[in-house]
């Protein structure tokens, strides 16, 4: 059979089969049995054609429903950590590359515009925050800012306003994505002026070794944010062989997902920012208030091990479980390969 004509005695059934997931678990099972019947032929005849990866993600999709139905209530918080949400970023991992692009790019804009003006750093900081942060400077302690306040209100404070600006970037993306990106924009322009500041001033190695301590996990997760939002736009700009609404709808699942992970990363950005930071703003005081303070090498680990953290379980993590979820299903056609919708 010529494979054009495949397709068109199957696309309608394909369609609804994609397009109206949610029928019981019967239902499920047929439409299972079905694909497996019409993907064993497609994979011997059309091996290397589009058709066959389309409805290799369908029975993928049944399958995963299938599954996660027969799962018992107590592990659906592990599985989600373990299995779910990896396989969430994964199949929006292009979606997580632009968003950190993008958010380098204006970082890289901030210090360029910063080095090439001097009211720039005040216009994006303000003027109060600069002269504050000057006045600590001359005073032998650059770091002051984090020691005039109380540490556990710091905390809760740091911690609101870190997870508000990440929803915010969620939220905008509604607006295909640019709000989400705007978001981005801003905050990279204010972190690439911030760090200037320092290295103007012959601090850039301090900053980096006192603020990264919290700021790895901190920028990490607003760009990992940002790529939720991005996610939701772009179930809007780009749904495939979905319809606009149903693709929407996929698409803010995913990213409501990726948002509500991003919590706990800044609480524990929040905690260092709070409690561990001004300990390492401690190590670069000088003058008669000079000593003491956490070591630097314990300064190094901390900024290696958050690093490594982010990079390993939303960049690498996500692709060895995305290869483990290549499945092999066997039917009376052999052993067909189901590989999961990533």
């Amino acid at each position: 059979m010529r494979e054009a004509l495949f397709i068109k005695r199957n696309a309608e059934k394909w369609q609804r089969y994609q397009q109206e997931p949610d029928v019981d678990a019967d239902e499920q099972a047929e439409r299972f049995i079905t694909l497996l019947d019409d993907l064993a032929y497609s994979r011997t005849f059309y091996p290397q054609s589009k058709v066959t990866r389309w409805i290799n993600n369908i029975a993928a999709s049944i399958y995963q429903k299938i599954y996660r139905n027969r799962k018992e209530k107590y592990t659906r918080l592990r599985t989600f950590w373990t299995n779910e949400l990896p396989l969430v970023l994964y199949r929006h991992r292009m979606a997580l590359l632009v968003t950190f692009l993008f958010f380098v790019l204006t970082l890289a804009m901030g210090v360029f515009s910063s080095a090439t003006d001097e009211s720039f750093v005040k216009s994006i900081l303000g003027e109060g925050y600069v002269s504050m942060t000057e006045e600590n400077i001359e005073k032998g302690d650059p770091f002051g800012v984090y020691r005039d306040e109380a540490k556990f209100t710091m905390f809760m404070r740091i911690a609101a306003n870190n997870i508000q600006v990440a929803f915010r970037a969620f939220v905008f993306g509604i607006f295909f994505g640019i709000g989400t990106l705007w978001i981005l924009f801003y905050n990279g322009i204010m972190v690439g002026a911030f760090e200037y500041m320092f290295f103007a001033k012959g601090l850039g190695w301090q900053s980096i070794m006192v603020i990264w301590i919290h700021g790895t996990m901190e920028i990490a997760s607003i760009i990992i944010s940002g790529c939720a939002g991005v996610v939701m736009g772009a179930g809007i700009l780009f749904p495939g062989t979905y319809s606009v609404a149903q693709s929407f709808k996929r698409n803010v699942k995913d990213a409501l997902k990726i948002i509500i992970s991003m919590v706990p990363f800044f609480i524990v950005a929040a905690f260092l920012e709070s409690y561990v930071t001004y300990q390492m703003s401690d190590r670069f005081v000088t003058g008669k208030h000079a000593g003491g303070g956490l070591p630097v090498w314990a300064g190094i680990f901390i900024l290696a091990c958050s690093f490594a953290l982010m990079f390993w379980y939303f960049v690498w993590y996500p692709r060895q479980v995305a290869k483990k979820q290549r499945l092999l299903v066997s039917d009376h056609s052999g052993r067909i390969q189901i590989l999961t919708d990533v």
